[in-house]
């Protein structure tokens, strides 16, 4: 019988273990302070659309990736600026004066400083323009 328990408290043991890992998921985090590193949630909204009705993805810069469709070159230029959105060069592209406004957003940690930014710009020609390939979330 003894033989008998010592499975019965190692097969409880092993339950036991088995839940605490799976506490110990991602999810479980979610409460906890921001994860620290290069990663931003970036989102663009079009038009009057209301707040949470965006395209948005994840962008991780160590190493590039998180399902953003231009990772290594969006992280390549947050890193030459600095993580400061606002120090990215500006390209030259000709846009068209149709006013369609976009309203970009990113918020998360660069080189562990939260990052908190949000801009309009008149079209989506003009955000890219302007952000290059850190707002490029459609694939193109």
């Amino acid at each position: 019988m003894t033989h008998t328990s010592v499975k019965t408290v190692g097969a409880g043991l092993s339950a036991a273990a088995l839940l605490l890992l799976a506490g110990a998921t991602p999810a479980a985090r979610a409460d906890t302070a921001p994860e620290p590193g290069n990663w931003l949630m970036l989102g663009v909204s079009h038009g009057d659309a209301p707040a949470g009705a965006e395209d948005g993805t994840l962008l991780r810069c160590d190493p590039p990736g998180g399902g953003h469709p231009h990772a290594e070159e969006a992280c390549a230029q947050l890193s030459a600026a600095d993580g400061r959105i606002t120090a990215l060069p500006a390209q030259d592209a000709l846009c068209p004066m149709i006013y369609a406004p976009v309203t970009a957003h990113a918020e998360g940690m660069w080189r562990d400083r939260p990052v908190t930014w949000k801009e309009t710009f008149p079209n989506a020609c003009a955000l890219r323009a302007r952000t290059g390939a850190l707002f490029a979330l459609d694939g193109t």
